[in-house]
C-alpha cells in the first residue's frame, strides 16, 4: 500500500509540474501528497480558462490548508459539496476567543488538529485565525465547489451568522501587511548591507530598488519578472540636465488590472544601473531576472519563490540592526506611496505608477502622512 501511495503522489507531482509556476516551489512535493486527483484536475482545468497566477496561486494554498485541516479535523480527505455542519466545524476551529479558550481547553481548535496542522507546516499562528482569511478560504472554498459543479451551504444563514458572532466576540486591530512602511530612509539603511563583493549584494539590491521604485511591486511580481518584460526607453534628462537610463516593465495582467490590460510602469536613475548590475554579473539574458544563487555563488536558472523576496526583505532589514518584524516585502508597497505623499507627488501620478486601483487605499497612506505631520498632530 505504501509504494502505492507513493505512485499516486509521484504521478501527481508530475502533472504538478504543468502547473509549475503558480505553486510554492519548496512546496511541491507536499501539495503532491495531500491534494487528490480530483484537486489536481480541477487546478490544471482553471490553468487552462486563463485564470491569472496570482489568483490560482492562492486557490492552491487554500486548497491545500483546507484538505489538510479536513484530513486532521476528519480523518477524511475535503468533501465535495460540503455540508453546513462541515463550514460550522471550520469557523468554530478558526475563530474563538482567547479570553475563553484560557478556561475551556475545548474552545477553538482541538489540541490534536492543531498540533497536526503545525506538524505539516500548516498553522503558524499563535491565536485564532484573522477574519478575513477564514472568510477568504471559504469563498475559495465555495469557488472550488463550483468548479466540481456542486454548491455546498456556504450561503447558509447559519454559517453567516456563525461568523459575524464569531467576529464580533473578539474584536481585533486590523493590521498592515507590514507593521511599518520601508520608505526612503529605512530603504537606504537596507541597501547600504548591500556591497558590491558578491552576487547576492547585486541580486538583493537590485530587487529593493527595483520592487521600491517600480511603485511598491508585489513580492510575487518581483519574483515572476522576466527579462522579456523590459523595455530599454530613451535617457530621460535628470535634474541637472544629464542623461538617466530609463527602462518600462511589462507587467501584463495584474491583480488590479482587467483581464485584457497590459500594465506597464517605469524605472529611471539608480534602479535601472542597479538591475543591469546585476544582469551582467548573472549574464543573464532572457528568462527569470531575480534567481537563486546558490552557497558555491552559482546562479540557478529557476526563478526566485515569492516567499524568497520576503525573506530577502527580511534578512536586509536584520544586517541594518532594525527589527525583522516590523518589515515585510509588502513594506516596500505601503513605503512607496508614503514616501510619494511626504514629497508631495500628486495622488494620482503615484497610483499611475502604484497601479493601485482603488482611490480609497492608495488615499490612506497619503492621509497618514498628512496627519502625522499636520497641526492637529502638533499642538503640544
Amino acid at each position: 500500500m505504501t509504494e502505492v501511495r507513493a505512485d499516486v503522489a509521484l504521478k501527481r507531482a508530475e502533472q504538478l509540474d504543468t502547473i509549475a509556476a503558480m505553486l510554492p516551489i519548496d512546496r511541491r512535493d507536499k501539495l503532491a501528497e495531500l491534494l487528490t486527483d480530483q484537486d489536481v484536475a480541477t487546478l490544471k482545468h482553471l490553468v487552462e480558462t486563463g485564470m491569472g497566477e496570482n489568483t490560482l496561486r492562492a486557490l492552491t494554498s487554500d486548497l491545500a490548508y483546507l484538505e489538510a485541516w479536513s484530513l486532521a479535523a476528519t480523518g477524511s480527505p475535503l468533501p465535495w459539496p460540503a455540508s453546513e455542519a462541515l463550514l460550522l466545524k471550520f469557523v468554530a476551529h478558526h475563530l474563538w476567543d482567547p479570553a475563553k479558550r484560557e478556561g475551556d481547553a475545548d474552545h477553538g481548535m482541538p489540541a490534536d488538529v492543531e498540533q497536526l496542522l503545525r506538524d505539516g507546516g500548516f498553522l503558524r499562528s499563535l491565536g485564532p485565525h484573522a477574519p478575513d482569511t477564514v472568510r477568504r478560504r471559504l469563498a475559495n472554498w465555495s469557488t472550488l465547489s463550483k468548479w466540481r459543479g456542486a454548491q455546498g451551504a456556504f450561503a447558509s444563514p447559519a454559517l453567516k451568522s456563525a461568523i459575524r458572532l464569531a467576529v464580533r466576540a473578539v474584536p481585533r486591530q486590523r493590521r498592515r501587511k507590514s507593521a511599518k512602511a520601508v520608505t526612503s530612509d529605512v530603504l537606504a539603511k537596507l541597501l547600504a548591507t548591500c556591497g558590491d563583493h558578491n552576487l547576492r549584494d547585486l541580486r538583493d539590491r537590485a530587487i529593493l530598488m527595483v520592487a521600491f521604485a517600480s511603485g511598491g511591486r508585489r513580492r510575487s511580481e518581483v519574483a515572476g519578472l522576466r527579462k522579456e518584460q523590459l523595455t530599454i526607453e530613451a535617457p530621460v534628462k535628470g535634474e541637472d540636465g544629464a542623461p538617466l537610463p530609463s527602462l518600462s516593465i511589462h507587467l501584463g495582467r495584474t491583480k488590479n488590472s482587467g483581464a485584457n490590460q497590459d500594465e506597464v510602469v517605469y524605472l529611471t536613475g539608480r534602479p535601472v544601473d542597479a538591475l543591469n548590475a546585476w544582469l551582467a554579473a548573472a549574464k543573464i539574458d532572457s528568462g527569470s531576472v531575480f534567481r537563486a544563487i546558490d552557497r558555491w555563488g552559482n546562479v540557478r536558472s529557476r526563478a526566485l519563490d515569492p516567499k524568497a523576496v520576503n525573506d530577502i526583505v527580511k534578512s536586509r532589514v536584520a544586517q541594518a540592526g532594525l527589527e525583522p518584524g516590523e518589515f515585510s516585502a509588502h513594506g516596500l508597497r505601503s513605503g512607496y506611496l508614503t514616501e510619494a505623499a511626504n514629497r508631495g507627488i500628486p495622488l494620482p501620478e503615484a497610483m499611475e505608477q502604484s497601479r493601485h486601483r482603488s482611490v480609497q487605499q492608495a488615499t490612506s497612506y497619503y492621509n497618514d502622512a498628512t496627519r502625522r505631520s499636520g497641526r492637529a498632530a502638533r499642538l503640544l
